[in-house]
């Protein structure tokens, strides 16, 4: 077992911070991903489930591991909050609930039956958007009053506490067409609705953020380098919510709205598609450059497993309103380097975890600063 430096305790529970909680999204998605991809073959679902189930396990694991943090360490746990490095991870939590109960709904439910997977997806749906929409306020408010931030900080992480309202409105599609018709359903279709543009504009501002700090910084060629990878997230998962929303529109609102919302589907996701394809290509040169000058490996390597797999939903929802081969043919591929790369970061992760050296504390840097 590996324990802390006074010996005295396991050092998961010492220094677990939020970041675990990617590991679940980056399992989760794999599932999800898998479970809708255009192109299927034999085994295709029976896998999905195996990868929903472990991440599911492991989610559950995660939890209990995370309230033994707190209740044994809670001053190490409130230095997460005010590590402006850290905080921002606080937003994968939800989204670990929330790429469950999606998982549920597509392919937990050959294993658990539809009605308790539809029972276990609302109850996740909830806990994830509540905590989501936390998230999505409490840390950039700390950003604004509390942190220090230097010109050169943006980094892929900030992406975190927002995109999750984004997962929210994924998941809550999928519940749409278990929902009695009427008010209830149009104002939870109206509601992803409203989380995808709160998702979108705020992580538009962040991405530019990002690209401006390339421009003039670099990389820093560190293991930050990864969550450049995380831009690719809102961008995936907002062609998936416009997909979905598109599909479900005729359950719940006019007519001829749900026809527009369907044409929406094609019109914002082919091009915001185009400028994934263009972030993955400069994602991936850089990732490489940073591994060829010695890039180490840490947890922030899970940043190259969810986005992509919502890249691989999201080009999937456009296969499906297009009826295009190419958009298939794209699915395929994508989910061929996800799963690649999930194999990867999954046994560096577990050489890692075993070996007591992901468990150390976050690196120090600065913490507040008073603002006015």
């Amino acid at each position: 077992m590996v324990t802390d430096r006074a010996g005295s305790q396991p050092a998961i529970l010492s220094y677990l911070g939020p970041n675990w909680f990617a590991s679940v999204m980056g399992t989760g998605i794999v599932a999800t991903a898998g479970a809708t991809l255009p192109v299927q073959v034999p085994g295709l679902r029976g896998f999905a489930l195996a990868v929903w189930v472990a991440s599911a396990l492991w989610l559950v694991v995660l939890l209990i591991a995370m309230v033994g943090h707190w209740v044994r360490t809670p001053a190490v746990a409130r230095s997460h909050v005010r590590n402006p490095q850290m905080a921002h991870f606080y937003g994968a939590a939800p989204m670990a609930l929330l790429t469950v109960a999606s998982g549920a709904l597509l392919v937990g439910r050959d294993l658990v039956g539809e009605r308790a997977a539809v029972d276990v997806a609302w109850v996740l749906w909830t806990a994830g958007t509540v905590g989501g929409l936390i998230t999505a306020m409490s840390i950039p408010y700390l950003m604004f009053t509390q942190y220090r931030v230097e010109p050169d900080a943006a980094f892929g992480g900030w992406l975190m506490p927002v995109v999750p309202p984004m997962v929210s409105a994924a998941t809550g599609a999928l519940l749409i067409p278990h929902m009695a018709p009427g008010a209830g359903r149009a104002t939870m279709f109206y509601g992803c609705f409203a989380m995808f543009g709160l998702s979108l504009v705020a992580s538009l501002i962040i991405i530019t953020m990002v690209w401006s700090r390339l421009a003039h910084f670099g990389t820093s060629g560190t293991a930050r380098v990864p969550t450049l990878w995380i831009v690719l997230g809102p961008l995936g998962q907002s062609i998936t919510v416009a997909g979905l929303l598109g599909t479900d529109a005729a359950l719940a609102v006019d007519p001829r709205l749900a026809d527009g919302m369907s044409v929406f589907a094609v019109l914002y996701g082919v091009p915001v598609w185009g400028f994934a394809v263009l972030w993955i290509g400069l994602a991936t040169a850089l990732t490489v450059r940073t591994l060829r000058r010695g890039m180490p490996f840490a947890l922030t390597w899970w940043s190259l497993t969810f986005p992509v797999g919502t890249f691989v939903t999201g080009t999937t929802q456009l296969a499906a309103h297009t009826g295009l081969p190419a958009f298939r043919v794209a699915a395929a591929i994508a989910y061929l380097g996800l799963l690649s790369t999930w194999l990867l970061v999954a046994v560096r992760t577990l050489r890692g975890g075993l070996g007591g050296g992901l468990f150390a504390p976050p690196a120090p840097g600065p913490i507040r600063a008073a603002k006015d």
